[in-house]
């Protein structure tokens, strides 16, 4: 019996989505196999939960001591959406101990989670990525300079955030500081990009069999402007797995994720979001900690592709362990 830490929490906007994400990896974990642990990480505290009990983890070797027990982990299942897992801060810690986790190494993660730096690596490896414009805090607002690079309308969102947070779709130059100040909310740096008018579409990716396996690919009609909080959380949109594409599209775009899953040297469960114009698939966001909640992509996706999301974890944790 595997001993599989469930890390959840956070210190972003994004918290309580990682304790959902957390709650299902535990239900679904297979319990013939692993025994799982949530443990809540906020700010220095990183509290496991067992049996109702609330331990204070021992950071010196990431133990939990129960009832005179002490627990040592086998795995770290990453369920925790945001810093410090999803921008690689968490991942050296567990690189020194030795334990393996199920995301991307600290490198890849936090270039993924730098959308700006992610665009450029993208764009260098031949993948296409919305024209951008990117802006730090207390630099001038230039709307016009931004208008001229990306159009309009665009969208203005936190550099490095998740969920849809601080994100605003713009449609008049008089637009623009406002919703730059809205990301900075969140970020102290702005991505700005092009308005990509077509399809939204995700398509998630594992490591199964030694071999990239891109997953059935779900199609996003949301009923606000874009595919918001409230559109992702709150029911305030449609989600078609698999997607209403031809067959031919739907090959692009799986092969395109696959290779996107390669040449950035990811791991573990990963979901890549693209908006297909004009039959060319833009790369939107790389997500390498996905949402796993009851209302999260992912977990239809896997459905459909024909895994329980107890054969997921499951192929998740062995493989992760076995590369």
């Amino acid at each position: 019996m595997k001993e599989i830490a469930i890390i959840t929490g956070g210190n972003s906007a994004e918290y309580k989505i990682s304790l959902s994400s957390a709650n299902v990896v535990l239900k679904n974990l297979n319990k013939k196999k692993y025994n799982g642990t949530i443990i809540n990480i906020k700010d220095n505290n990183w509290i496991a939960e067992i049996n109702g009990n609330k331990i204070e983890v021992n950071k010196e070797d990431f133990s939990v001591t129960n009832k005179g027990d002490k627990i040592l982990f086998d795995f770290i299942f990453m369920a925790l959406h945001g810093p410090p897992a999803e921008n690689g801060e968490i991942q050296p810690y567990f690189d020194n101990l030795n334990l393996a986790y199920s995301s991307c190494n600290p490198e890849v993660s936090s270039q993924t989670f730098n959308k700006i730096e992610c665009n450029k690596l993208l764009t260098e490896f031949g993948f296409i990525c919305a024209n951008s414009y990117s802006y730090k805090k207390g630099e001038d607002i230039i709307p016009k300079e931004i208008i001229e690079k990306v159009g309009l309308p665009c969208f203005v969102k936190p550099n490095q955030a998740g969920s849809s947070f601080g994100i605003s779709k713009v449609k008049k130059e008089n637009e623009i500081e406002k919703a730059i100040e809205k990301a900075l909310e969140h970020d102290n740096e702005v991505l700005i990009e092009q308005f990509i008018d077509g399809i939204e579409l995700s398509c998630g990716v594992i490591w199964n069999n030694n071999k990239v396996k891109a997953l059935p690919i779900t199609e996003i009609v949301s009923k606000n402007e874009f595919f918001d909080f409230e559109a992702k959380y709150q029911g305030l949109s449609e989600e078609i797995t698999p997607a209403r594409i031809n067959s031919e599209l739907s090959t692009n775009i799986q092969k395109t994720t696959e290779e996107v899953y390669k040449k950035m040297n990811l791991r573990g469960i990963c979901r890549i979001d693209f908006i297909v114009m004009n039959n060319i698939p833009y790369i939107i966001e790389i997500n390498t900690i996905p949402g796993l909640s009851e209302e999260s992509i992912l977990p239809k996706q896997a459905k459909e592709a024909g895994f329980s999301l107890s054969e997921l974890f499951d192929i998740c944790i062995e493989n992760t362990i076995n590369k």
